[in-house]
C-alpha cells in the first residue's frame, strides 16, 4: 500500500511539471536576459522613427505604428505636417500615419510604400511590406463595400419601378374586371 501511495505521489509531482520546481533557478537565467530586453525596448522609443538607429529600427516602427493606429485625427494632422518632405524616411512615416486615416487617404498611403519601400533597410522591409499588404487588403475591402452599396441602390430602385409597374397593372385588372361585372 505504501508503495501504491509512493508512486500516486511520483505521479503527481511528475504531471504537475515544472512550476514546482524552485523559482530560483529560472529566474536567475532569465533575469539578465528581461533587463538586457526591457532596457533595449525602453531606449528605443522615438516619437519620428528614422533608419539611423540600427538597435531600435523595428521597435520604433512598429511602436510608430501602434500610435498612428490609436491617434485621433488631430495627431495625424499634426503628423503630416511633420512629416512633410522628400526624405525616405519620412515618406514612409507619412504613409504609416496616412494608411490609418480615412479612406480617401489609403490610396496616397500605398503610392507612398510602393514607391519607397525598397529604400528602407532590409530589416524593416517585411514590416513594411505588410503594411502595404494591410492598406491594400482594406482599399480592396472599401471598392466592394462601395459596389455592393451601389449595386443594392440599383435593386431598391429596380424593385420600386417594378412595384410601380404591378400596381399600374392591378390597376388596369380592376377596371378590366369592374367592365365585365358592369356588362
Amino acid at each position: 500500500m505504501n508503495a501504491r501511495a509512493l508512486i500516486v505521489c511520483l505521479a503527481a509531482a511528475w504531471l504537475a511539471g515544472c512550476q514546482w520546481l524552485p523559482e530560483q533557478s529560472r529566474t536567475t537565467t532569465t533575469a539578465g536576459v528581461d533587463a538586457v530586453a526591457k532596457d533595449e525596448i525602453e531606449s528605443c522609443y522615438a516619437e519620428v522613427p528614422g533608419f539611423a538607429d540600427d538597435a531600435c529600427l523595428l521597435h520604433d516602427w512598429v511602436a510608430f505604428g501602434l500610435a498612428s493606429q490609436r491617434g485621433d485625427d488631430e495627431w495625424r494632422a499634426r503628423m503630416r505636417e511633420r512629416l512633410a518632405g522628400s526624405r525616405t524616411e519620412a515618406r514612409l512615416a507619412r504613409a504609416v500615419v496616412l494608411s490609418w486615416g480615412p479612406p480617401s487617404q489609403w490610396k496616397q498611403a500605398s503610392e507612398l510604400f510602393k514607391a519607397d519601400l525598397h529604400a528602407a533597410p532590409p530589416r524593416l522591409q517585411p514590416l513594411l511590406r505588410y503594411w502595404l499588404n494591410e492598406i491594400e487588403r482594406r482599399r480592396d475591402q472599401q471598392g466592394r463595400l462601395t459596389d455592393s452599396e451601389q449595386a443594392r441602390t440599383a435593386l431598391v430602385e429596380e424593385k420600386e419601378a417594378l412595384t410601380q409597374k404591378l400596381d399600374a397593372l392591378t390597376d388596369i385588372e380592376r377596371n378590366i374586371n369592374s367592365r365585365q361585372r358592369t356588362e
